[in-house]
Order: C-alpha cells, then structure tokens, then sequence
C-alpha cells in the first residue's frame, strides 16, 4: 500500500518503523520538510535540539552507546555534516551504532561544483570515508527500503555509524510512497564446530586463563559471567567493555589488577576486544602485528571475522558471543572440564592493585565520592583530564554500558555533550559527566540545552586552568617550554547563573559528597566546579601504561 508524502516525511515514517523515539537535531534550510515532518509526528519521535552539530552527533553516540539501541541526528549538509565528524569517528572507534541524517544541494547541481549552499565536493564520499555505510535517497519511494537498510547496516555484524543523504529538492517533492519496512537483522549463526573444538583444547590445557572483553561483549554478561565461573578465571577490560562483569565481584578486575594477573596467564581468551592492553600496552614488542608467539595463548571470540587478521590468534571463533559462548559452555560440560579454583589469586591480584592505585589523588579520592553517590546502574561518562584518566583504573564499573568512553579515538571535549545524549536516552537513572575546564569548553553552550529540555545531568568540572596532560608532558619531555596549555577561564559559577543552571563549587572530595548527592537527588542540570592548582595532581599514566611484561 502506498501514500502520497514527501521525502522528508518518508524518511519519518521509515524511523518510526524501526522504533525510534528521539532525534537529536538542529534544523536548516535543506532539512525543512524533514524537520516539519518530525513536528507533525512529535507525539511519536520527540526532537531534542542543540546549540552545535557537533552535539547533535556526540548526544546520539551517548544514547547509543548507553542503551546498545541505534540512536538518530540530523543537521544539514556540508559544514553542518562536517562538524559532526569527530562524532561518527568515535562512533565508528567504539562500534556505535549511530544514523546521520542529512541534506545535500538540489539535484540539478550535485557534482556541478557551482558553489550551491552548503555544497563540499563530495559529500557521499566523506561519510562513506567515516562511516560503515552510506547512501543516497535519491527519490521519496526509495526511503522506506533504504531506512531499513541502514538499521541493518548498523547492527549487523561489527556495529557501527551509519549516514544517509537526500536532496534538497527531494526531500521537499512529494510521491507515492510504500509502507515502511522493518529492518531484517539476520540471526545469529552457531559457530563453526571444529573451531569450537580447538578452543576446548586450549582450555583444557590452561592452568590460569583470563578473559577479556570490549564493547562486542557488552549485550553477553550473564553467558560470560558463567564462563568465568566455569574456568575459574577473571574478566577485565580496558574502556568499552567494562562492567561485562562486576569489577568488584569475585570475578572482576580493574584494567591495572589485570596487569598484575597477567603476569602468570597462560591462556588469554579475548571477547568482543581489540585487545589493546596486553598486546599494545603490556607486552613486550607489542608493536608487532603478527600472531603473538609468546605466552599467553590467544583465543579469540569476534562477530568481526577481519578480526582474526588483523591480530591473528592461536584458536578462533568468528561468531556473536551471545551464541558462541553458551556454545562453548555446553561443550566444556560435555567434555566434564573442572579448572581449579583461582578466586584466592583473582582477590590478591585486585588487592595489590588497589593499594597501588592509592597515590593517584586527589582524583582516587573523588572517584570514591562519585562512585558512592551512583547506584550500580547510574552512568559516569569520562573525559581526557586527570579524573576521567584515573576511571580508567581507579572507578570500579558494575554494569555493562554504565561507564561511557571514547575509547581510543581519546576524542577531547566528547564527554558532557556526549552525557546528555546518555540522561537524555535515561531520564530516571542518573547520570554523572566529569570534565576538564578544556573539555568543558568545548561545547559549554550545550548548558542551554540541558536548561531547555530539562536534561537532569549533573557535570563536575575539575578546573586547573590548563590542559593538565599536555602541561605535564611539556613539562617533563620538552624542557619545561608551556606552549597553549595554559588557560584563561571564565567564572564557571557565574556561567552556569546566565544558563539557568544550578551551580556549586566544592574544594575537597569531603565537601563534594553531599553537594552530589543532593544534585543527583534534585534531578536537574547542575554544573559543580572543582578547582585545583596547576600540577597538582598525581599521574595516572604508570597505571595506564604500566611496566612492559
């Protein structure tokens, strides 16, 4: 059945089909008919504005990333598309899956080069260059199959960022129309038997293995959780696939605790990770990108099959997790495998750790502050300063999803734009963005936004006036010569008074604890700042990047 529409409302209607309740959006000449249509359908897909694309796109990877549910954005092309590109490129580091939709100049002019309004030149290849997948809508009738396909894109095998343009003139035509179409994702297939069998060998041979896990991991916790019941060993991660399983569980390690488990490893079971810390971080001539030679063996589980190139291991199982590892739990009580009991060795290793990590102040010391004022299903979303690096190691992470990265993109200024698509995407559980004062800055007028919609996100803001990592490497490498790492800043109390935002400013992890705690009670957006001296916090890189092994 078809209905007479024009090109923007088609692209709605094919949203709606797939199950999408919010866009994140800053409307512009060429995306008039799509934006009208989203008004005319608000009752179904609400629209949250922002002050900046770059927004648009960071608040759709926060709902994406805290969700694992495809999250939407749309600005208009060109400059509007472009500014939204460090967003795709941290969607598509971390497997995000986000859906860009744009606009493009009227059809008589594509690849004229005429200098049309918002006209670059060659707009479908940059976000093909960016994304997994891009395409053009090239007549209304086409959005209904093209919608759908790109939420197949999305969540089919390594998920990821997505684009789709439309003329401007075809996004206001009207024509028949089809009905809109679900996305088919195709199931999961059962992982190859022999490779199944290689893997059992390697377990049965391993006498401490370890598990690993990233973001492919993130919608398996209960299979990986009996996985490691079952071989005795400890889960860990890095960024993306923290809180798999609980890091202060018997099971669980902080990414430093592993370090120190690693040490006597023999078998490395990586699930869903690119395995960045033992194999760029940890080992020796970890530069290298052959199969690694030394202990541990390697058995790797990934949906991605390039996976198994890229880093090749010893035994692998291309497949989703969600299926392969039951299947591997079947198959280890069929061959009646019984490991022994390494609880004793998982608890030593965290405590060394943990005692270790104690110099990192004062950021450890606020980090216990925030993790205790959020239940173990509220988010904190990281930032490149002194406080977000410390989390990496130093904020025990008890569900999947709930500690929110860039992963290795290290994109600077990502985390409060990005925390408000997170609160946006789950208004009542609360949500903690930290920041740097360089950070913050980076899309501070977004306080607007979280005013305008009521985003209850609260963000603490550790102000040392400087961009604390560069200042220290300029420093410590470079002679002392500061060069644009020191900052003149505004009064961020006064600030957050002209955005109608609550503000406070607290001096010690004692005076935070109840100032966030009542902020996270009150539910609405507050800005608390922190204020530090230049240098004054201790490193946290010997922990990030500890001794090679």
């Amino acid at each position: 059945m078809t209905r007479t529409m024009t090109g923007g409302e088609a692209i709605v209607e094919g949203l709606k089909a797939q199950g999408v309740d919010t866009v994140f959006g800053l409307p512009g000449a060429q995306m008039y008919p799509f934006f009208d249509a989203l008004a005319r359908h608000a009752q179904d897909i609400r629209t949250i504005g922002a002050r900046h694309e770059q927004t648009c796109g960071y608040m759709a990877f926060g709902a994406a990333r805290a969700t694992g549910k495809p999250a939407v954005y749309s600005v208009v092309p060109g400059p509007g598309m472009l500014n939204t590109t460090a967003a795709l490129a941290t969607a598509w580091g971390t497997c995000t899956p986000i859906l860009c939709v744009t606009g493009q100049v009227p059809t008589s002019y594509l690849g004229k080069k005429r200098g049309h309004l918002h006209e670059i030149p060659d707009q479908l290849g940059t976000m093909r260059s960016l994304v997994k997948w891009a395409e053009r809508i090239e007549r209304p009738a086409d959005a209904p199959e093209l919608v759908a396909e790109a939420f197949r894109q999305m969540q089919t095998g390594r998920p990821g960022p997505v684009a789709l343009e439309m003329c401007w003139d075809t996004m206001a035509s009207s024509e028949a129309v089809p009905a809109a179409q679900r996305a088919i994702l195709p199931a999961p297939a059962a992982p190859d038997a022999e490779a199944v069998r290689r893997a059992i060998e390697l377990i049965r041979d391993a006498k401490q293995p370890m598990i690993m896990v990233g973001t492919g991991a993130q919608h398996a916790p209960e299979a990986i959780l009996r996985l490691a019941e079952r071989l005795g060993a400890p889960v860990a991660a890095f960024r993306g696939g923290r809180g798999v399983v609980d890091e202060t569980g018997p099971y669980g390690l902080s990414s430093y605790a592993a370090h120190k488990y690693f040490a006597q490893c023999d078998l490395l079971i990586g699930i869903g990770s690119r395995l960045e810390m033992p194999y760029m971080r940890w080992q020796p001539g970890s530069q290298r990108v052959e199969r690694p030679q030394t202990p541990p063996v390697l058995l790797r589980i990934d949906v991605d099959p390039e996976e198994m190139l890229r880093f090749p291991p010893q035994a692998g199982i291309v497949g989703d997790c969600a299926v392969v590892v039951p299947a591997l739990l079947a198959a280890l009580e069929e061959a009646g495998h019984a490991p022994a009991d390494k609880r004793a060795a998982i608890e030593q290793a965290r405590m060394q750790a943990g005692a270790e990590i104690r110099q990192v102040q004062p950021q450890l010391d606020y980090l216990e502050v925030i993790r205790a004022a959020l239940p173990a299903d509220g988010f904190l979303v990281e930032e490149l300063c002194q406080v977000g690096f410390a989390s990496y190691f130093g904020y025990p992470v008890h569900r999947p999803r709930t500690y929110v990265s860039s992963g290795f993109q290290g994109t600077l200024g990502f985390g409060f734009p990005t925390a408000l698509g997170v609160k946006a995407a789950n208004p009542a559980k609360p949500v903690v963005s930290i920041t740097g004062d360089g950070g913050l800055l980076f899309a501070v007028q977004e306080l607007a936004t979280a005013r305008q919609y009521g985003i209850g996100l609260v963000t603490i803001v550790f102000n040392n006036n400087a961009y604390g990592n560069v200042r220290r490497d300029q420093e410590e490498r470079f002679g002392n010569r500061i060069i644009g790492a020191d900052l003149v800043n505004p009064d961020f109390m006064m600030l957050a008074k002209a955005f109608g935002v609550t503000g406070h400013r607290v001096e010690s992890p004692a005076a935070l604890a109840p100032v966030l705690a009542e902020a996270l009670r009150r539910d609405q957006p507050a800005l608390i700042e922190i204020p530090s001296a230049r240098g004054s916090e201790s490193s946290p890189w010997p922990f990030i990047h500890p001794a090679r092994l």
